[in-house]
C-alpha cells in the first residue's frame, strides 16, 4: 500500500460519508444479493448495522496512516467475525460489494485507480482481520 493508495482511498471516503446511509444500504442490499446465505450472519436492526459498519469502514481508512495503531482492533474485529460464521470466501463477496457500493456512490471519481487503492487497501485489512 502506498502513500498514494491512502490518499486515494481517505479524499474518496470523504466524499462517502456524507451518503453513509446510503452507502450501507446498498451495500448490504448487493451483499445479499452477491450470496443470500449470508443473511443469515445478521440478526439485529441492519439500519444499526449499517452504521456500525460505516463506523468501522472510517476508522479504518482514517487509521491508514497509522497502521499499527489499528492492526489490534482489526485482528479483534477478525476474531468477533469467525465467532458470527463468516468464513473466508465471504470476505470476497463482501470486497465485491464494497467496490460495488463505491462505484455507484463515487459515480465519475471512481476511476481505475480508486478502484486499485481500494482494493489494495481492502486486500491488506481482510487479510489482517484473517491473521491470527
Amino acid at each position: 500500500m502506498t502513500p498514494q493508495d491512502v490518499e486515494r482511498v481517505q479524499s474518496t471516503w470523504a466524499k462517502v460519508v456524507p451518503i453513509r446511509d446510503t452507502a450501507a444500504t446498498l451495500f448490504y442490499g448487493k451483499l445479499f444479493e452477491l450470496d443470500p446465505s449470508l443473511k443469515s450472519l445478521f440478526k439485529g436492526d441492519m439500519t444499526a448495522q449499517g452504521d456500525k459498519l460505516m463506523t468501522m469502514i472510517d476508522v479504518a481508512v482514517k487509521g491508514l496512516t497509522r497502521l499499527d495503531a489499528i492492526v489490534p482492533a482489526v485482528k479483534a474485529l477478525g476474531q468477533r467475525h469467525v465467532g458470527y460464521g463468516v468464513k473466508p470466501q465471504d470476505y470476497d463477496t463482501v470486497a465485491a460489494a464494497l467496490l460495488w457500493t463505491l462505484g455507484q456512490g463515487l459515480g465519475d471519481d471512481f476511476t481505475p485507480e480508486v478502484k486499485a487503492s481500494w482494493t489494495e487497501v481492502y486486500v491488506l485489512l481482510a487479510t489482517t482481520m484473517q491473521s491470527e
